[in-house]
């Protein structure tokens, strides 16, 4: 890569270097300018001491660790599912307006209903503690912000390099194969940088219905047994992972982009 191809790349390191000082800096103050009792609110070095310094931090560390494994995988599902489903559906909505008009009202039905108001009825369906249940509710929160973000990529295909297609004797779907789709590469990477955290909502929203297992189904369990350290910590490594991952695509999708020459969609 050349020295321009590496600095948007550098540029996204320092981003997401400063986000991580803002979240730092944010969670100090709510912990201690608000005037929260110290034994229920935590801070940053609470946190630290109590995963890393105290003497029984290995504990603790083997403690929460295998639920933050659990919740990943079940964000990696949920992140999986709905981007494959998003990037179908945008497919077949740019091939097929029939498609597009029988589909689009249903999903902007279900997308204007919360989703803890519909997650029971998901779990009546596909079982309680089941993993369909994980990828339903995750991929719903990941299906509607990409499905909108990749359609707009899609409609962006270059005029002059769709008529090419068609004065070749290409078809509608093969103008999508090489035109459409490679060009909605910026809308993609975006579409998968804002589901990230989505996944992971979703992950921890089917834990706290559904499967009782995870982050998102221990957090009551701590509330509830005045486990407020655990609490805070299992908060806070969720946290920081979500936006590590989040930063990891920026980066990838600043790099690949400057090798291919192409601008990144808008933020």
């Amino acid at each position: 890569m050349t020295a321009g191809s590496w600095r948007p790349v550098g540029r996204a390191v320092v981003n997401a270097a400063l986000t991580f000082v803002i979240v730092l800096a944010l969670w100090w103050a709510v912990v201690h300018l608000t005037g929260i009792s110290p034994y229920v609110a935590k801070g940053p070095a609470d946190v630290w001491s109590f995963l890393v310094t105290a003497e029984d931090a290995a504990t603790n560390r083997a403690e929460l660790v295998p639920l933050l494994v659990r919740t990943l995988q079940d964000a990696a599902l949920g992140f999986v599912v709905g981007m494959v489903v998003a990037g179908a559906l945008a497919v077949a909505f740019s091939l097929s307006r029939t498609i597009e008009a029988g589909v689009m009202p249903l999903a902007l039905l279900l997308r204007s209903i919360p989703l803890v108001s519909i997650a029971p009825v998901i779990i009546l369906i596909t079982g309680r503690g089941t993993q369909a249940s994980v990828a339903v509710i995750g991929s719903i929160v990941v299906l509607f912000p990409a499905l909108a973000s990749i359609l707009f990529g899609l409609g962006r295909a270059s005029v002059q390099s769709l008529d090419l297609v068609h004065v070749y004797g290409g078809s509608r779907l093969t103008a999508m194969r090489k035109v459409n789709v490679p060009g909605a590469l910026p809308a993609l990477f975006a579409a998968a940088r804002v589901s990230v955290p989505g996944a992971v909502t979703g992950a921890l929203l089917a834990e706290w219905l559904s499967t009782g297992q995870g982050i998102g189904g221990s957090i009551v369990k701590f509330t509830a047994s005045a486990k407020f350290d655990d609490l805070w910590a299992s908060v806070a490594l969720i946290t920081v992972i979500t936006l590590l991952l989040y930063n990891v695509v920026q980066v990838v999708e600043n790099a690949v982009l400057a090798r291919m020459a192409m601008t990144s969609a808008q933020r």
